[in-house]
């Protein structure tokens, strides 16, 4: 191309370099916070559901080689936005399982026998697991087709693991069951400790709806002020530049490191922050970012070093590259604008697919729009979350393509959270027409609290793990996702439902009338 065999030039728009001791410790951080995330979540489901909890853990496993052996197949790359896409399957996994049980639960406290409430157990929960899955999966194909780069890589992974996770939960469960019974074998979906858990609840989701409401305003104009006076940091995806991650021999502050370059880069401003351990540093610079030349990658790494070079004893440039320089990445203003609109678009047309879905499967536009708030309620709580706490937090709470993967799991999680509860009220609204329409949503809910305090734990846990143990380079991805999950569970009940009820105030008028 440069010989002119072609006729259009070739700039590199983006690149990324991550050297080999970041890149093995953060496959081994990953590797372990998986490990320990997986552990927990299979000890959990033992805890709760005794032998049924076994045959989830087989199943959850069993999914897993799949998703492995599909992306093997496949070579599709596992990025950080797949490993979103994996761990947001994980929990539809979980939560499948958790929704056969806990039916299975109550037809049990019917007085059912074991194999016909097995059988009535898996029949009933069909319609929620569907209904939760085909709308996760919409906005999977969605983001597949229509987004790029970080968008696309989340997309694939939770395509492949909805498909694999509707198999395994389902299939592979029942057949261990059916197993069990036909060798006279006892099948349990409890033990001691959780046989009684969370069974004649009342609490006052619709009647205190008020209160909930109060309280996501105050968070949501909290996070607006912040946003107008302090903005959001944002990472070198969304604003175009260079950034580098350097390890230093000795501790070192942000301030310290930002002087020492403040001539390097000739008028360019260089962002510095701390990243992990107090002797790693972030830096961020827009420095001959809109360069032509070949050369201007090496200028920039020449000047970087340069600026820092009194921080270093008997080092040269290239043994500074090799032992100091982690990781490099570059993202030209065009790309970055570019993932930026790719992002919004795969959102907004997600939003509208699962409005017409949910318009579709229940008969009413009120779960469609109460639904939809909820997500933008929960995007707009973790952004308030992120413009607050950033330069509080010993983490990097960047926006970057990390966040945006961060960002469609949590409306991937609460389309999912929102859809279960949904399908539950549509079933007691239907069984309860003589009550009052707020006294049925109301103990819909109560009765969902198994589930959902169920697969919000365990997606939790496998987050929390991640936090935890899976190194500074995913630190912050996983927080976003740990409060998305807690965000996600709290407006499927304290906010999509009461949206519903009181969009549906005068309908119930009218009917009464």
């Amino acid at each position: 191309m440069k010989a002119g065999k072609l006729p259009a030039p070739a700039r590199i728009v983006e690149e990324a370099v991550v050297g080999p001791s970041l890149g093995q410790e953060s496959i081994n951080d990953g590797l372990l916070s998986f490990i320990v995330a997986l552990v927990i979540v299979l000890l959990y489901m033992i805890f709760y559901y005794g032998k049924a909890g076994i045959a989830s853990d087989i199943a959850l496993l069993a999914n897993l080689f799949f998703i492995m052996g599909v992306l093997a197949s496949t070579n599709i790359a596992l990025t950080l936005p797949g490993i979103a896409g994996i761990v947001l399957t994980i929990g539809i996994s979980v939560d499948a399982n958790v929704l056969i049980y806990e039916r299975i639960r109550e037809e049990l406290r019917a007085g059912k026998g074991a194999r016909l409430a097995i059988t009535d157990g898996y029949k009933n929960a069909y319609s929620s697991i569907i209904d939760a899955n085909v709308t996760t999966l919409l906005t999977g194909i969605i983001l597949w087709f229509f987004g790029t780069g970080p968008v696309e890589g989340f997309a694939k992974t939770l395509v492949i693991g909805i498909i694999t996770s509707l198999f395994s939960a389902i299939f592979i469960t029942r057949l261990i069951f059916t197993w069990r019974l036909d060798n006279k074998k006892k099948v349990t979906v409890s033990t001691k400790a959780t046989e009684g858990a969370f069974q004649n609840l009342n609490w006052n989701f619709i009647p205190k709806r008020k209160v909930f409401y109060i309280i996501s305003s105050i968070i949501i104009l909290a996070g607006i002020v912040s946003f107008a006076v302090r903005g959001l940091s944002y990472g070198v995806d969304f604003t175009g530049g260079r950034t580098y991650l350097v390890r230093f021999d000795q501790s070192v502050t942000p301030e310290e490191v930002r002087s020492s370059l403040s001539n390097s880069f000739e008028g360019a401003t260089a962002e510095v922050k701390t990243f992990g351990s107090d002797n790693q540093v972030k830096i961020t610079t827009s420095y001959l970012i809109d360069s032509e030349l070949d050369s201007a990658d090496m200028m920039v790494e020449k000047k970087l070093f340069g600026g820092l070079n009194s921080y270093f004893v008997d080092k040269n440039f290239e043994s500074f590259g090799d032992e100091n320089l982690l990781s490099s990445q570059k993202v030209g203003p065009t790309i970055a604008d570019d993932i930026k609109t790719s992002a919004v678009w795969a959102i907004l047309f997600s939003l509208i697919i699962i409005f017409l879905y949910i318009l579709f499967r229940f008969r009413k536009w009120q779960y469609g729009l109460g639904a939809v708030a909820a997500i933008f309620h929960d995007v707009l709580v973790v952004l308030a979350v992120f413009s607050i706490a950033y330069g509080f937090l010993p983490f990097s709470l960047d926006i970057d393509q990390a966040f945006i993967a961060a960002i469609l799991t949590v409306v991937g999680y609460s389309i999912n959270d929102t859809v279960v509860v949904f399908d539950r009220i549509r079933e007691y609204l239907g069984s309860f027409k003589k009550r009052e329409m707020k006294e049925v949503i109301n103990d819909a809910l109560n009765s969902t609290l198994s589930r959902t305090i169920n697969t919000s734990l365990s997606t939790f846990f496998v987050l929390l793990m991640i936090f935890i143990f899976g190194g500074e380079v995913i630190r912050g991805f996983a927080f976003a996702l740990m409060v998305g999950v807690a965000v996600g569970t709290y407006s499927s009940l304290c906010v999509a439902t009461p949206i519903v009820v009181d969009l549906s105030k005068k309908q119930e008028e009218k009917l009464r009338k």
